[in-house]
């Protein structure tokens, strides 16, 4: 059992205004493992405040480029130090198997943010150009000013260091709201922000509910809301922002394709259809869970499929064998079983999988890996976002109706297409609209390439230059040499 009584606003941890807490409960024993401090609405005018103070009149947005990144390095060789710590975290409150925790949870936002800051230090942060009419004008990437970040409990300490790294490189001060399933990856960060050379009051964290973001996002004091969520609360997000004129990015949800053309080889789509489609559990917005293929080879590569989810291995997330852990909670176990109920009752046929639970499962909130196949891409499990081990199938006859099966969504965040032709695969990659998309591989985080989608699955883009520039506002100021 873990206990924090205080909540960490702008850069220290104080007492909150309510005794109100937060539990967190283990996905795999359905137990409390953390009770924290839950802030209220006068926490997040406190952190608001300090954030506001501290970019108007404090020194972070006044330090030059390089020594933002000097710091930011440094607090990357200590969250190095302590990623199998944090692998722990958040297995034990999201129950991802330990395994992906380490490769994906832990390491992949130390790689991240030492890329970010390989982006900042070469990012042309001033340049003078010559003026049409004579003067030269110099243009000038400034800090947004005050950022509230609205983390999610799927890849929390990833999509953290997505928004709070480049917010911080850009000179921004930060309020960040991670999600109240997953706090405590959030509050290793704080421990690590502490001693990291920051200046106070540039970072708050408080982990709290949709009442404690609402109250953030539509705060006065704050200059530009980064989000990564739903749909639905996108839309929210971006209609709270609407009156202010207030900056806003939204990474949404996503319902992505796997186009596997009629040339890829059967086992080698299914080993990456393992990793595209069923990454932590399902529970990722890149998640390719609508697998199209070829009318004329559908078996074969059904066969393969099947054989894969069949062999996937569910359970225990800390046994370094597990596969597929628990759902993040009992709510989101009950939304993925009744996706696989509706898909049965609209006359799709799993050919693994079910509403049972998974054998040697006799508690947490666990899922049969579930292969849908005689899917209509009308039916709902082929049209919304389920967020859990559950794929469907849906076969096509030619490129053409494959790419026109991929677009039949309201989103476009990701995608991939399976090939042993590289140039007809990227030629099917340039005609799919979505904001990324993987060739014979998952979509590769890659933090070089700006990521983020098109439609309903949001606005804006996260890593490479782009990402960082999303932090900044540009000035020019002609008449200059």
């Amino acid at each position: 059992m873990r206990e924090h009584t205080s909540l960490f606003i702008g850069g220290e941890w104080r007492a909150p205004s309510t005794d109100r807490t937060l539990e967190v409960v283990a996905p795999h024993t359905e137990t409390v493992i953390a009770r924290l401090a839950a802030p209220d609405a006068r926490d997040v005018d406190l952190a608001v405040a300090a954030a506001r103070e501290a970019f108007d009149h404090g020194p972070w947005r006044g330090f030059g480029a390089e020594e933002r990144i000097g710091i930011v390095r440094d607090l990357a060789d200590r969250y190095t130090e302590r990623e199998d710590e944090l692998a722990r975290l958040i297995t034990a409150e999201m129950g991802a198997p330990l395994r992906f925790s380490r490769s994906a949870h832990a390491r992949l936002p130390g790689v991240m943010m030492r890329s970010l800051t390989d982006i900042a230090a070469n990012f042309p942060w001033e340049e003078t150009r010559p003026g049409y009419f004579g003067a030269g004008v110099l243009v000038c990437h400034e800090p947004v000013g005050v950022v509230a970040a609205i983390v999610p409990w799927n890849m929390p300490m990833f999509l953290t260091v997505a928004k709070l790294i480049p917010a911080l490189l850009a000179g921004c001060t930060v309020v960040l709201k991670p999600s109240p399933e997953t706090p405590l990856d959030a509050y290793l960060m704080a421990d690590l922000l502490r001693h990291s050379g920051i200046p106070p009051g540039v970072v708050s964290i408080l982990p709290g509910d949709r009442a404690i973001g609402a109250h953030l996002v539509a705060h006065p004091g704050v200059d530009k809301v980064s989000f990564t969520g739903s749909t639905a609360a996108g839309r929210q997000v971006a209609a709270a922002c609407a009156p202010a004129l207030r900056r806003v990015s939204l990474e949404l949800g996503g319902k992505s394709a796997a186009v596997v053309l009629d040339d890829a080889d059967p086992g080698q789509v299914a080993d990456g259809i393992r990793v595209a489609a069923l990454m932590n559990g399902g529970q990722a917005c890149v998640v390719q869970a609508r697998i199209l293929l070829p009318r004329n080879r559908y078996r074969e590569y059904v066969e393969a499929l099947s054989e894969m989810v069949w062999s996937l291995r569910v359970g225990d997330p800390f046994d370094e064998a597990t596969d597929i852990g628990p759902m993040v909670s009992e709510r989101q176990q009950a939304r993925v079983r009744g996706y696989i109920d509706t898909g049965i009752r609209e006359g799709a046929r799993p050919a693994v999988g079910g509403t049972d639970m998974p054998v040697g499962c006799d508690r947490g909130w666990y899922v049969r890996p579930t292969l849908f196949t005689e899917v209509d891409p009308r039916m709902r499990i082929a049209r919304e976002e389920i967020f859990g081990p559950v794929l469907t199938v849906i076969p096509y006859t030619g490129d053409d109706e494959a790419i026109a099966i991929a677009d039949d969504t309201d989103y476009g965040l990701s995608g991939s297409v399976w090939s042993s032709d590289p140039d007809r695969a990227l030629a099917v990659a340039r005609r799919i609209r979505s904001g990324s998309f993987g060739i014979n591989q998952a979509y590769s985080m890659d933090p070089v390439a700006p990521f983020g989608g098109v439609k309903a699955s949001g606005i804006g883009r996260e890593f490479g230059r782009e990402g960082l520039a999303g932090y900044l506002t540009t000035k020019s100021v002609s008449g200059v040499g």
